[in-house]
């Protein structure tokens, strides 16, 4: 934080949420250099934000500087597909018009921006955060690539340092955080997670885990294919494991059933780094569950997408499907959440499947 605040100065400014990162504002105050602080007011905030806010300014004796949507932009979207249009058609084109656009013009009249990005916040998706980088995505106020320097001085801390920080140091946090929120971001697309949830599963939680970007660190996502490789990758789980490999018709006759065993079915891409991270953990949820009444398998689905993603809804990868004994018809039910050790796996299949 002082490297960033004594190289940029005036032109460099810290993006507060209203969330955790109010941390970055501490490690600023705690440098004794002058810091700008903005945040963006896109109008669906919680009050509780609004409220934090306001005591950030007072303790620090400092002025936020709120940006705002264009209001024509909001007063068209709301007009046309009114209030809660992302529930249906994906929170992309409202958080362009609330948040994409008006840090695009914030950011223009920097050179340098300091974030609250943390990995473990979505080890799915931001695992890629450096603590310094050229910014990817947004230009500065040079304009062009490469006009503006991108700090993630928190990248690399986990969550428990970061509450611990905020603790010892008497921050003012986000009331919301003791009712269970921990990502926090607009009211309609926020919500408290259970314990040992992922962070960032309260967050637009109708799309799937890769979906779950504003844009504003686009540049820093992780693909949730993790990117195809050129180089022809090794099969994952290989025969004569625990895990059965599946052809099409084999999954086109299990889900229309009907079915006399609950079979777990992994759509993956051997190429996929969250699928080679999910290889062990998958393997062990099998052994555990050899010999029971549950079967677990794989289908390649890379090499026939457009099944996968008519019968299964198929966005990234790995998805993970159970289609339980005595189904039929194409009925199945996705697993939802992006912990994808043995154990949790394990929880979630014996709490449908009634398996010891």
């Amino acid at each position: 934080m002082d490297h960033a605040l004594a190289t940029f100065g005036s032109d460099i400014g810290i993006a507060f949420s209203g969330a955790e990162d109010v941390a970055l504002i501490e490690y600023a105050y705690l440098t004794g250099r002058p810091f700008r602080v903005f945040s963006l007011d896109t109008g669906r905030l919680n009050p509780e934000t609004y409220r934090l806010f306001d005591k950030v300014e007072k303790h620090y004796g400092i002025k936020i500087e709120y940006t705002f949507p264009d209001a024509q932009e909001v007063m068209d979207l709301v007009r046309e597909k009114g209030m809660f249009s992302f529930y249906e058609d994906g929170h992309g084109e409202c958080c362009r018009i609330r948040k994409v656009k008006p840090l695009r013009k914030q950011l223009t009249g920097l050179r340098a921006w300091i974030t609250g990005q943390r990995k473990d916040q979505s080890p799915g998706t931001r695992m890629a955060v450096p603590v310094v980088e050229v910014d990817p995505v947004f230009q500065g106020l040079e304009g062009g690539p490469g006009s503006l320097i991108k700090y993630n001085p928190l990248s690399n801390i986990t969550s428990a340092e970061c509450w611990n920080f905020l603790r010892v140091m008497g921050v003012p946090v986000n009331d919301l955080h003791a009712c269970g929120y921990i990502s926090i971001g607009c009211e309609p697309c926020t919500r408290p997670v259970l314990p040992n949830q992922a962070e960032r599963e309260g967050r637009w939680w109708w799309e799937d885990a890769a979906a779950k970007e504003c844009g504003l660190h686009s540049g820093n996502v992780s693909s949730s294919s993790g990117g195809e490789e050129s180089s022809q990758s090794n099969d994952l789980w290989p025969a004569g494991g625990a895990v059965a490999a599946l052809d099409r018709p084999q999954l086109a006759a299990l889900l229309e059933g009907p079915r006399e065993r609950d079979t777990l079915v992994a759509l993956y891409a051997p190429w996929c780094q969250y699928c080679k991270a999910l290889e062990p953990q998958y393997a062990e949820l099998a052994e555990s569950l050899a010999g029971g009444h549950v079967s677990v398998a794989k289908f390649q689905a890379d090499t026939d997408r457009e099944f996968a993603a008519e019968k299964f809804g198929l966005k990234t990868f790995p998805t993970l499907v159970l289609l339980p004994k005595g189904g039929k018809g194409g009925d199945f039910i996705k697993y939802p959440s992006e912990r994808r050790d043995a154990e949790t796996l394990g929880m979630w299949v014996r709490t449908l499947t009634g398996s010891t």
